[in-house]
């Protein structure tokens, strides 16, 4: 009883101690913990990867390794009743180094496989953008020449002749040869876009029927009609953003010539008031000037009648 009472405290002080450790021992130890879980999660997930390949290859013939690793899954299926070959057989089934390697060095691969088309995408889709940002510069700097070029001939001879019928319709004239030279420029991108098609079409068509005859194409050829379709392919590609960038421009002119024509239908009532209100200010005025003439004429009216009441001494000027 001595002995048992003796060692429970000493069990106890162990306890102790051990429930004593440093913070900056513990925070240390849950570090290292994460860092080692991390890495057995990145090293499993890669696992899953590689054993998911290998599991949609259904036609695949099995190599050896692989027989090998099933029969040891078959010797662990046999000795799981076994507790103490367990150990054994979990070291066993461990992967060795050259498989690891073997692994990483297929993942690796494919990630330096991944990274190349992620930047190969990057890069295209870059140049793109570039493109897009270029053609957008070039159609705004068009747009401001309009604009300017509208201002020039049109608002200011608008400006000069307010509310004529010329003026309107040489702002109608200007909209209507602008949308023409538009719905043009439209049709001509238009015919080009469908006769580079046909011509792919034909080109395709031509490929598919050598194919079917069994005609051998050199390695030049085909290179040749692949730079071809590419070629095609791009000026197809360019001719569509063109043909957006200029129904974008045309929307654009469009916003900026009803607003044009906003102001212009502004102009045009305002000056149209400012007529009405200098009518009305000139018959007032004439209507003034009919009075005065009137107050005046009776001034002289009464004036002439107070001068022949008076007497005719007083009337008499003195010389």
């Amino acid at each position: 009883m001595s002995d048992n009472d003796s060692d429970t405290p000493l069990s106890e002080s162990q306890v102790a101690e051990e429930n004593e450790l440093p913070v900056i021992h513990l925070c240390s130890l849950v570090e290292e913990l994460s860092y080692g879980n991390s890495a057995l999660k990145t090293e499993t997930e890669m696992f899953e990867k590689y054993y998911n390949k290998l599991e949609s290859r259904d036609q695949r013939p099995l190599r050896i390794s692989e027989i090998k690793m099933s029969g040891i899954e078959l010797a662990q299926l046999r000795g799981r009743h076994r507790s103490k070959s367990r150990s054994g057989l979990e070291r066993v089934t461990c992967l060795s180094v050259d498989q690891k390697y073997e692994l990483v060095r297929k993942e690796l691969e494919d990630m330096k496989e991944k990274i190349r088309h992620v930047r190969a995408n990057a890069e295209r889709d870059l140049q793109h953008h570039e493109a897009i940002i270029e053609e957008a510069e070039i159609r705004w700097t068009e747009v401001q020449r309009e604009v300017q070029e509208f201002e020039r001939d049109i608002l200011k001879t608008i400006s000069k002749k307010k509310g004529s019928i010329l003026a309107t319709q040489k702002v109608m004239k200007y909209i209507e040869d602008m949308n023409h030279r538009r719905d043009h420029m439209k049709d001509k991108l238009r015919l080009k876009n469908i006769s580079l098609k046909v011509q792919r079409k034909k080109m395709l068509l031509q490929l598919r029927q050598k194919e079917e005859v069994g005609e051998a194409l050199h390695d030049v050829d085909f290179q040749q009609l692949k730079i071809e379709n590419a070629q095609f392919l791009e000026t197809i590609e360019a001719r569509n953003q063109e043909l957006i960038q200029l129904k974008l421009a045309s929307g654009t002119t469009l916003q900026v010539l009803n607003a044009f024509k906003t102001r212009l239908h502004r102009a045009m009532e305002m000056s149209i008031n400012l007529e009405k209100e200098i009518l009305l200010r000139n018959e007032l005025l004439e209507k003034i000037e009919r009075e005065t003439l009137q107050v005046e004429e009776k001034e002289t009216r009464c004036a002439l009648q107070i001068f022949l009441q008076l007497p005719p001494h007083l009337s008499s000027s003195p010389r």
